[in-house]
């Protein structure tokens, strides 16, 4: 039915036409008065079918209700801005984002100018990125499970507490990740030694955690065949050299081999915090290391690697690698070897089965903040 349009949308009507978004005007009633032709193109209706018309019936019932509200809202407010769609002549919907702006022509009848701008692009990036979000879900849900399964075996790699002849041993692992570079072996050969041993692969993660998985299986091959410390640190620094060389890894380890009766010890360090030997109340004796770290140099082991050392009833052995002594207080202090030497003295004081709890207890109480590093030790108690 034809209308009649007011003289200022006469007026106006080339300036609307000039715009990129829909734009449509609409009376009291809701009578579209004027459509543009960007408009047009939206809806996919020719101008000639809309002017005079409710534009509400291109739309369904469930959508009205919705248009309902909008528009009530939108002659309340004065103005709005929603997100709908515009309905197409083959019936799929198009989304756009609607403004409403209501105001009072000269005249004083009531008008809405009403935009429509396509965000089928959005729509489309929007819904790309939540299939990608899915998919990238689904692989963290993978990798999440793996890790899991590789956290159990990385546990198993943790130096365990027995008691075995004359020795007590108690010991402690902790990686800062789920996985990391620690770990330890406690292991017994021909019912006559007892090797012990820490390491410490640089970095955290998996990286780390898959060269300390390697090494491990080559040092418990040559500590059950009762290899030479020395000799043992020589052929893990040349392995590393060939099979992992040119990587970013390399690693530190302390190893002692101690006999059944406990009072002799042989050890062995490269390039790794120093261990210590604690008669209760006293100073701790450092056991510095000879050698160098490993896996970076092909002469990193020194001629002389191996310290041998008497053992007396009651003392203590620790190793461990320095994430025990390379934390911060909240002075940026760092506990390094000397603090961690006079913890170990007032906890050698303690009871055995109490001295690794009280250690990592006042580790805990100087650091500031959760641990950064991986953690491991392996106590000895000489009976």
């Amino acid at each position: 039915m034809p209308i009649e349009k007011p003289e200022w949308l006469l007026q106006t009507e080339g300036i609307l036409e000039t715009l990129n978004q829909g734009v449509m005007v609409v009376d009291d009633c809701h009578r579209v008065f004027f459509i543009n032709n960007h408009l047009e193109q939206i809806f996919g209706i020719p101008a000639e079918e809309m002017i005079g018309r409710t534009a509400l019936k291109w739309y369904s019932n469930e959508e009205n209700e919705f248009l309902q509200a909008r528009i009530a809202e939108s002659e309340k407010a004065g103005q709005h801005m929603f997100e709908f769609v515009v309905p197409q002549r083959d019936g799929t919907r198009l989304p756009v984002i609607i403004t409403t702006r209501r105001f009072e022509d000269p005249d004083g009848r009531i008008y809405a100018i009403v935009t429509f701008t396509d965000i089928t692009e959005q729509k489309r990036a929007e819904a790309m990125l939540r299939e990608a979000n899915t998919k990238l879900e689904e692989r963290q849900k993978q990798i999440d499970e793996d890790l899991t399964l590789a956290a159990r075996v990385q546990q198993s790699l943790a130096p365990q507490s027995l008691v075995w002849g004359g020795l007590r041993v108690d010991a402690y692992y902790h990686p800062v990740r789920r996985i990391g570079g620690d770990f330890g072996v406690v292991t017994p050969v021909n019912d006559e030694n007892l090797n012990l041993l820490v390491c410490d692969v640089s970095g955290h993660g998996i990286g780390s955690a898959l060269v300390a998985n390697r090494l491990y299986t080559e040092i418990l091959a040559e500590l059950r065949s009762n290899a030479p410390l020395g000799d043992m640190l020589r052929r893990l620094n040349q392995f590393v050299l060939q099979s992992i060389g040119g990587s970013a890894f390399y690693f530190t380890a302390a190893a002692a081999r101690i006999d059944r009766g406990g009072r002799r010890m042989v050890f062995a360090g490269a390039g790794h915090p120093p261990g210590m030997i604690v008669t209760p109340g006293q100073e701790p004796r450092l056991l510095e290391s000879r050698s160098m770290l490993l896996g970076a140099l092909p002469d990193a082991v020194d001629g002389e690697a191996v310290l041998d050392l008497d053992l007396n009833p009651g003392d203590r052995l620790l190793l461990y690698t320095d994430g025990l002594t390379e934390v911060f207080n909240s002075s940026g202090e760092m506990l390094d070897i000397s603090g961690l030497k006079n913890i170990v003295r007032d906890a050698s004081e303690l009871p055995f089965s109490e001295m690794k709890r009280a250690i990592l207890d006042r580790v805990a109480a100087w650091r500031s903040g959760p641990p950064a590093d991986d953690m491991s030790l392996v106590l000895v108690e000489v009976a």
